[in-house]
């Protein structure tokens, strides 16, 4: 079976677009690509530690995918203990898991061997780590209901920002292209579970900023100032710091102080921000349509 998604763009004016839906290998950010909004945790812990490790992983000959898998198990045994209410346990794995998500992808970049398939495992990797958390989080606080309205909370979350982050970059002329596909079948199967997990989600977000910036040029003619003011930094920044890191951390502060249901209600917080910012990010363009 395949997955064919038509691509979908929105012709805003002045020659741009907005595309609502992403390459199969777009969610894929290059190795040390500095983002548009800077995740505190990350570039003041993890990313330091990470790139502290990728000398040693470097000299005793460890591959990318390894790190990959270790990332996935370290978070895999976390929701183990997280189960079976071990919660510091739990805690200090997380914090492993980010360090290897880190590491993976400066190592690669550093060994030269950035590979399509890699992302793609990466990426799906994370998901299944986070399924797991959430089914934990729902076994150890006896809430499953608040469990998965958390874990969609999350995934809507992760989705909005790195679209947004993203779209900034497009209509700013500053996206990089992913690697090159190498055609192998291991490949080939991850980018279909790729397909099949991310690109309906990305589709949505990005049908949905495009049709409400759609909605301001109606009956006028398109801006790019307007565009770009749309796309602005500071929605970027908030949404870079409720990113996968910062997630990670937090959930580890909760489980130290033996309260993992606080992540669970965190988490709805992080999804509330939402539109509030889609608010803030469309009177802004407003404003300078107005102008």
């Amino acid at each position: 079976m395949s997955v064919a998604m038509t691509p979908v763009s929105t012709i805003v004016g002045n020659g741009m677009t907005i595309s609502t839906e992403n390459p199969p290998a777009s969610r894929l950010v290059p190795v040390h690509e500095r983002r548009a909004g800077r995740e505190l945790v990350l570039e003041t812990v993890f990313r330091p530690l990470a790139s502290a490790l990728v000398p040693l992983l470097l000299r005793a000959s460890v591959p990318p995918p390894a790190v990959v898998l270790a990332n996935a198990a370290a978070g895999l045994c976390s929701a183990v203990a997280l189960a079976r209410g071990e919660l510091v346990l739990a805690a200090l794995l997380l914090q492993v898991k980010t360090l290897l998500d880190n590491a993976d992808g400066q190592l690669a970049r550093a060994s030269g061997r950035v590979t399509l398939a890699g992302r793609y495992l990466d990426t799906e990797a994370d998901l299944v780590v986070n399924a797991a958390l959430f089914v934990s989080l729902a076994h150890v606080t006896g809430q499953p209901w608040l469990a998965l309205v958390g874990f969609l909370s999350l995934t809507l979350v992760l989705a909005v920002d790195f679209n947004v982050s993203k779209l900034y970059r497009e209509v700013r002329s500053q996206a990089k292209r992913p690697p090159a596909s190498s055609g192998g079948r291991g490949e080939s199967l991850l980018g279909w579970v790729y397909r099949v997990l991310f690109s309906p989600q990305d589709r949505v977000v990005r049908l949905f900023f495009a049709r409400r910036l759609e909605r301001m040029f109606a009956g006028k003619p398109s801006d790019e100032a307007v565009i770009l003011a749309y796309n602005d930094r500071i929605t970027v920044t908030v949404l870079a710091n409720l990113g996968l890191s910062t997630q990670l951390a937090v959930l580890g502060v909760c489980l130290l102080l033996d309260a993992p249901a606080v992540y669970l209600w965190l988490t709805l917080g992080s999804f509330a921000l939402l539109p509030l910012l889609q608010l803030r990010r469309e009177h802004i363009a407003r404003r300078a349509l107005e102008r």
